[in-house]
């Protein structure tokens, strides 16, 4: 049985070689529960008008129908009419229900930016919930042929290579606003996490210890990371803020790996094999000792703990590979949701990006609908995902 601190070496290994690690893993298997699919709201889309409203027409209609919340009919049968239109960089979108405006605002930017600010005020206004459409996925990519990190629209579209170190770039984290990006480099022979502000396009090591830096993610505010940090000869779970200074939280005999923070930044989720497989674990931000999270798996990692709090997406094993499971944060049985690895909550708690090894998929939980976002780039693993 292969132990996260195995793993973590065997990761590093193939990463080196450019070899698929998973593969090597022997899976058991578990079923696969289909989830029942949720009320929508009826809402009609008549189209952007105006000079340039054919491109943000698309784009809105596209992401109406990726929400989940909404159920598109015919103009004029649904109980609330979106309508809009687009000329000289100003996005005039409308929201209608019973001849009552429930929403009206003007958006300014390209086409594209201005339809998914518009969608996002919808879910927002209609639902009560966060958008996604304005978010960004960060994710690797083998399609220079050496593992880069690579940033798109939520569903796709823009994408663009980040990194160019000519070296191994893994691990991506982005902070919760977009703004900044942490990864696992290895232009300096070894493991170093380092931090891109994108919107300067400054960069900095922030991480460079002795030994293995890896797996960093943000923390709510955006202004620590957690990440495992093996300089002390054991691969164990520091809190790192921005400006340095590392704080050690776990002393196991085990290896810890793949932190995931509750949405207050109280507490953290890690996976840890020092009882054997691992398991996850809940743990103060402040340190202490871990306590075991009730998976009902008997091998856990990649937690991803949803911004309402609520529930944890992890990777187990399944049908000879990996599947993303779901579960209730403070108890529940957790149910297998899709094949794949490296779930990610949206910023609505409602969707998960994961990957597939040649796509990434937006899955809509409530009703187990999954659609490919990002594909024809090679190997596309270790997604991340903008709130």
């Amino acid at each position: 049985m292969i132990t996260p601190r195995q793993l973590l070496l065997l990761s590093a290994l193939c990463a080196l070689l450019d070899f698929p690690v998973f593969p090597l893993l022997h899976a058991t298997d578990a079923p696969t529960i289909t989830v029942r699919k949720s009320d929508a709201l009826n809402v009609s889309f008549t189209g952007i008008g105006g000079s340039d409203g054919s491109v943000a027409s698309k784009v809105v209609q596209n992401d109406l129908g990726l929400a989940g919340w909404f159920s598109l009919v015919q103009p004029g049968m649904g109980t609330f009419s979106i309508s809009g239109t687009y000329a000289g960089g100003v996005l005039q979108g409308k929201v209608v229900k019973a001849g009552e405006i429930v929403l009206e605002k003007a958006y300014q930017g390209g086409a594209r930016s201005a339809a998914h600010q518009f969608v996002d005020d919808i879910v927002q206004t209609l639902t009560g919930h966060k958008g996604i459409a304005t978010s960004t996925i960060a994710f690797v990519s083998t399609r220079t042929g050496r593992k880069e990190v690579y940033l798109a629209d939520y569903d796709g579209a823009n994408g663009r290579q980040i990194t160019h170190d000519n070296a191994l770039s893994v691990s991506p984290a982005l902070s919760p606003n977009g703004h900044r990006l942490a990864y696992t480099g290895y232009q300096a022979g070894y493991a170093d996490i380092y931090v891109i502000d994108l919107v300067s396009g400054s960069r900095m090591r922030l991480v460079k210890f002795p030994g293995t830096n890896s797996g960093a993610r943000f923390s709510p505010d955006g202004n620590l990371i957690a990440c495992t940090i093996s300089k002390d000869g054991n691969p164990e779970l520091y809190v790192v803020g921005l400006g340095g200074g590392a704080r050690r939280l776990t002393r196991t005999r085990g290896a810890e790996s793949s932190p995931t923070w509750a949405p207050n930044g109280s507490e953290i989720i890690y996976a840890c094999d020092e009882t054997g497989a691992p398991q996850l674990y809940r743990i103060h931000a402040g340190g202490g000792s871990g306590t075991l999270v009730p998976t009902g798996f008997g091998y856990c990692t990649e937690p991803s703990w949803s911004p309402d709090g609520q529930r944890l997406a992890f990777n187990v094993r399944s049908g000879g590979g990996f599947a993303v499971a779901v579960m209730d944060v403070n108890g529940g049985g957790g149910r297998i949701v899709a094949q794949g690895e490296n779930p990610v909550w949206g910023a609505d708690s409602r969707h998960l990006v994961y990957s597939t090894g040649s796509t990434i998929s937006l899955l809509d939980v409530p009703t187990g609908k999954s659609v490919p976002v990002i594909s024809g780039l090679g190997k596309v693993t270790e997604p991340t995902w903008s709130r």
